[in-house]
């Protein structure tokens, strides 16, 4: 279920992934993503994918149909074809898309400038991500992300990283994060969840206190969790203005939908 709630929104558009994803230095897309499976800590990841839509789904074959973990750049692109999922660049590089990479290209100072604070200001952190729990008390996580606009080709952010963009362990929790990725990943933010929780820390507080530690280190605007728990509890923490997140349980019959930190949500 991870997996098909973040394919919706890569096929949505609306979202840094998928149809989405922002170009890079370039005026190329490169995508990440990565899914976990609690019950035994399966992981697939794939980066650097220039050619699918559904990055997320070209993971989860990494996890169950190949005996590694991450694949990047031309084999990943190799996989996507043996499977039906690579598609050509017109499917995901449009004039709306072009326009603002050539406007925003002009402004650069230079071709070796940081584009993090240029990410903020345009509200391009879309990454989107899913975590879940079954009947049976299974977690999974999955992450999928373009990336920061105007990256250095080849850069990989924490969106495919397991312990970074994402984690999932059974009697612990399953955690999924959005953000600037070279700090989630210097945090190891969706690990330290994890262990905070496996500690005895409750899930809302133990995403409030890896916010917490990397707005401390890195200042605001930077990142964002979502998380559930052995027991089914739901939280969220984040250091932007907004971020769009929901949760549901079976038989609830509908969604709960939030944004602003004042938004009801567990």
């Amino acid at each position: 279920m991870v997996v098909e709630a973040v394919t919706v929104m890569e096929f949505d558009g609306s979202y840094d992934a998928g149809r989405g994803s922002v170009l890079n230095l370039y005026g190329e897309v490169e995508q990440d993503a990565g899914v976990m499976w609690g019950k035994d800590l399966s992981v697939g990841a794939v980066a650097s994918v220039k050619h699918v839509i559904n990055t997320i789904r070209l993971a989860r074959l990494v996890m169950e149909r190949t005996d590694h973990v991450l694949i990047t750049g031309d084999g990943a692109e190799e996989l996507a074809k043996q499977f039906g999922l690579w598609v050509p660049s017109t499917e995901l590089i449009n004039e709306i898309k072009i326009n603002r990479y050539k406007s925003l290209i002009r402004n650069l100072r230079s071709r070796y400038e940081k584009n993090a604070d240029l990410a903020r200001k345009l509200g391009l952190l879309g990454t989107v991500g899913a975590v879940a729990i079954d009947r049976d008390g299974n977690l999974a996580a999955a992450t999928s992300t373009g990336g920061t606009i105007l990256k250095w080709p080849g850069r990989v952010g924490d969106s495919p990283l397991a312990g970074a963009g994402y984690w999932a362990e059974n009697n612990v929790c399953a955690v999924s994060a959005t953000g600037i990725g070279e700090f989630i990943i210097r945090a190891m933010a969706s690990f330290r969840v994890a262990t905070l929780v496996r500690s005895g820390v409750r899930i809302n507080d133990a995403v409030r206190q890896v916010v917490d530690y990397v707005t401390k280190l890195f200042g605001p605007g930077n990142i964002g969790l979502i998380a559930i728990d052995s027991s089914g509890n739901v939280a969220s923490a984040f250091n932007t203005e907004v971020m769009g997140r929901a949760w549901s349980r079976e038989g609830m019959g509908k969604v709960i939908v939030a944004h602003l930190p004042s938004d009801p949500f567990p």
